[in-house]
């Protein structure tokens, strides 16, 4: 198992939280939700003395991605996303940029289905598709680190807000249900605002865990 070192960052106007997911033998870095700022994230992967390798993102919206093309820039790499959250990413109406000022059409370099898997800074990620916050919401689950990235799906003993463009209640109850009763109650999750939990403290406080 290759020795991994998580580090954040709160930015934004929203308070989002930006992962640095990497492994400490190569020094190859992740870079999960890219909120704002971009030279703000650039001096962390600095001071990490970080390679970067990707940008995956768990959802589109505007707090989670007015970074993303400075950092895809700046260092060339790609930046992933479910295949659902492509028509989001793409619309600043969809993403919400449309109402910040800064409205963005973007695009993704690689489209991911659900319980796909790949490797990245030689760790092995899986997509979990999970729809409720926005259509092609998702996260990433590292097994052998027993780690989830769960974007606005799975907060601590909450959930992401249902009433925004492609939002779905009845898919967000489905998503917080497959996550609590699929995963080991032992996987540490990193959510996209406030603090970390686990899954089991979520299969037993969160409201749609029953």
């Amino acid at each position: 198992m290759a020795k991994i070192q998580i580090q954040s960052l709160v930015l934004g106007m929203v308070s989002t939280n930006v992962f640095f997911l990497q492994n400490t033998d190569t020094k190859e870095l992740i870079v999960i939700d890219p909120a704002d700022r971009a030279e703000v994230i650039e001096r962390k992967i600095g001071e990490m003395e970080g390679v970067p390798v990707a940008v995956l993102l768990t959802h589109a919206h505007f707090d989670h991605i007015m970074a993303l093309q400075e950092i895809r820039t700046k260092y060339g790499i790609p930046v992933y996303a479910h295949e659902d959250e492509e028509a989001v990413l793409e619309d600043p109406m969809k993403n919400l940029t449309g109402m910040t000022g800064k409205p963005l059409a973007l695009h993704a370099d690689k489209l991911l289905r659900d319980k796909e898997e790949f490797v990245l800074a030689g760790l092995n990620i899986q997509v979990l598709h999970t729809p409720g916050h926005t259509q092609g919401s998702c996260c990433y689950y590292l097994p052998e680190e027993k780690v989830l990235f769960s974007g606005d799906t799975l907060f601590c003993g909450s959930y992401g807000r249902v009433d925004f463009p492609t939002s779905s209640a009845r898919s967000m109850e489905d998503s917080i249900f497959r996550l609590v009763h699929e995963l080991p109650e032992d996987v540490s999750v990193y959510p996209g605002h406030e603090m970390f939990t686990s899954i089991s403290f979520e299969k037993r406080y969160n409201p749609l865990a029953h």
